[in-house]
């Protein structure tokens, strides 16, 4: 197994969680826009090594009760949706000074879990990830805590960070936290807990290390972290668990700085095809000339140029069957389009799409990304 320090510089993405004691010191509720700035330029230079970035912050209720003067401790649900009101506004101004500190531009992001796991909201938080990464921006994604009462009560951003790492295929998720990894015990409690380095495995021995929160204004502890673990191993995802009050912690962690590594089940091109193929009734079929299959055994996506016909009722998002003009199946896809749009567009060329359906839509009726072939989940 690859060594973390191979690990970061070989990764092509990856994701970033950073904790609300991180962002607010506990002892003034003010926000650390220096510490900010300092991981900006870690992820500088992330950046500058090919390696793109993905930011998930919490913060927002933190800064927010501030401006309200709510008192130290638990607040009530209507409060703390109102602190997430606030608070939003300025951890996206914090973040946005602290990237362009280092000439980098920012976006924000409010997700709640159902934008990852419903597979039409999942399809349009990825592409618009995806996009602004392409562009050039730095997605700092946050929990949607004004409208999505879940997040608050029972979630955190340890387990959004681990579905949004699986939802853009991410290679890498670091967990910025006030331990420096897992432990056998409690390690602000009990002087005897051991630290575990690297985990391979996560059964039940493991998730029984889990404990409770240890900073003020953090929602999750271990438990949380152990979670996010399973859900980005599985999706394909290396995780690591390090502190995050290194001025500079990912250069502390390249520089020897201690963690716990979580080594992922699967790759994350297979989690992506195991994910679609879990949709196991195809809404509607389409059928697709010698020229678009050619294409998508050589792992292009499938343009509306290469359709000949379609069948059943789907919606954006919903998994359709592939076959080509014999009736064989060569795989299932989630649709770009429901199935009245790509009526209109099929047999046409990307350049009429615009003409066609009034408004300026994707080139591809499915993305290669939201393809799986047969034989593809033998794969690695």
């Amino acid at each position: 197994m690859r060594g973390l320090k191979d690990l970061i510089k070989s990764t092509r993405l990856v994701v970033i969680k950073i904790g609300s004691a991180l962002i607010v010191d506990p002892a003034t509720g003010k926000a650390r826009a220096d510490w900010m700035r300092h991981l900006a330029a870690d992820v500088a230079s992330l950046r500058a090594a090919g390696t793109q970035v993905v930011l998930i912050s919490s913060g927002s209720i933190a800064l927010g009760r501030q401006h309200l003067s709510l008192p130290a401790g638990a607040i009530k649900l209507p409060e703390k949706q109102a602190a997430a009101a606030i608070g939003q506004v300025e951890l996206a101004q914090l973040w946005s000074n602290a990237l362009q500190a280092h000439d980098m531009r920012t976006a924000q992001i409010l997700l709640a879990p159902e934008d990852t796991e419903t597979r039409r909201r999942h399809i349009n938080a990825r592409t618009t990830i995806q996009t602004l990464l392409e562009l050039g921006f730095v997605p700092v994604v946050n929990e949607n805590d004004t409208v999505t009462t879940y997040e608050i009560r029972f979630g955190d951003n340890d387990r959004l960070a681990a579905r949004v790492a699986g939802m853009i295929s991410a290679d890498l998720l670091i967990l910025l936290s006030d331990v420096d990894g897992l432990y056998t015990k409690n390690p602000h409690q009990c002087e005897d807990a051991e630290h575990i380095p690297e985990i391979t495995q996560i059964d039940e021995d493991i998730m029984a290390l889990g404990g409770g929160a240890n900073a003020e204004f953090a929602s999750g502890g271990m438990a949380t972290k152990l979670a996010a673990a399973r859900i980005a191993t599985e999706a394909g995802a290396d995780m690591v668990i390090c502190k995050g009050s290194a001025s500079r912690p990912v250069t502390a962690l390249l520089d020897g700085a201690r963690y716990s590594l979580f080594h992922r089940r699967t790759s994350p091109k297979k989690a992506r095809k195991n994910w679609i193929a879990g949709a196991l009734d195809p809404k509607g079929q389409i059928v697709v000339d010698k020229g678009a299959q050619s294409a998508l055994l050589k792992g292009k996506s499938l343009l509306p140029v290469g359709i000949l016909r379609l069948s059943g009722q789907f919606d954006r998002g919903d998994l359709v069957q592939i076959i080509n003009a014999e009736g064989i199946e060569l795989g299932h896809g989630l649709a770009g389009y429901a199935t009245a749009e790509a009526e209109k567009i099929k047999g046409q060329k990307s350049q009429v799409i615009e003409t066609l359906l009034g408004y300026e839509g994707r080139a591809e009726l499915i993305h290669a990304d939201d393809l799986v072939l047969r034989g593809d989940l033998t794969d690695n």
